[in-house]
């Protein structure tokens, strides 16, 4: 890797960092910088979510303060995102590169919808909770939800923080920050739980990682992920809302192309 290819990693990282932070799909940033750079898919995909994983963390934690309070929301969700990233890293390494690529780009269009029609839905669900009682984890869909886009975001990742954000903002009736400090968070323990696994292992020969990709990224999501979250708390909910549209729409034409 040379100087150049090392200044466009760490810059794709610092953006992605902050697109994370924000809305989810950073790696959509990464991962086409790294194969563009002549990294093989499967390698790139590795590399780029051990590296994305400290800007997860960072991001999280540039949301603590919504974080307070849902320690009890985020044991329960964090489970299902764990369990769902355990069997998405193994579809990685047994599977195909090809398997998800009709299916990403309706996921992400599908949660851009969620995501607009979101008022709409959550006038619904209040009126089911009344007369239901209230849940404030989701109940077992939202549980079920986040497990398979842990599944998703273990297998490649890229548009995961707005399928989350789409299906935490449907089933819970909170704030959209408080809810975007949960999407930092599963996503964390998603990346980091592949992580674990790539890396176990790539220590038996079992798979290939770049780590200098891997630390260029870290370093820059790292920093992206708490500038992102600085950025990301002070943007009323229905600018968010847009963003998380805008770069969703722009994700689906980036794996269309």
């Amino acid at each position: 890797m040379n100087v150049l290819d090392a200044v466009a990693v760490f810059t794709a990282g610092v953006a992605a960092g902050g697109i994370n932070s924000i809305v989810g799909s950073g790696s959509l940033v990464t991962f086409p910088t790294l194969v563009a750079l002549g990294y093989p898919p499967v390698v790139a995909n590795i590399s780029n979510n051990l590296g994305l994983v400290p800007g997860n963390i960072s991001a999280a934690i540039g949301y603590r303060e919504e974080l307070r309070g849902q320690r009890d929301r985020l044991i329960r969700l964090g489970s299902a995102s764990l369990i769902g990233a355990l069997i998405g890293a193994v579809l990685l390494l047994s599977l195909p590169a090809r398997a998800f690529d009709f299916i990403v780009p309706g996921l992400i269009m599908i949660a851009l919808v969620l995501v607009v029609v979101q008022p709409r839905l959550q006038a619904w669900m209040q009126a089911r909770r009344e007369e239901n009682g209230h849940r404030p984890h989701g109940g077992p869909l939202l549980w079920t939800g986040v497990l398979g886009t842990g599944v998703y975001g273990g297998y490649f990742g890229a548009a995961q923080g707005i399928v989350l954000i789409a299906l935490l903002g449907i089933a819970i009736d909170d704030d959209l920050q408080r809810l975007n400090g949960v999407k930092n968070a599963l996503s964390a323990v998603v990346n980091g739980t592949a992580a674990m696994l790539f890396i176990g292992v790539w220590a038996f020969g079992g798979a290939r990682i770049n780590w200098w990709a891997v630390l260029l990224i870290a370093l820059g999501s790292t920093l992206g992920g708490l500038l992102g979250a600085k950025v990301g708390r002070r943007i009323p909910p229905l600018v968010l809302r847009g963003v998380i549209v805008a770069v969703g729409l722009v994700a689906i034409v980036n794996l269309l192309s």
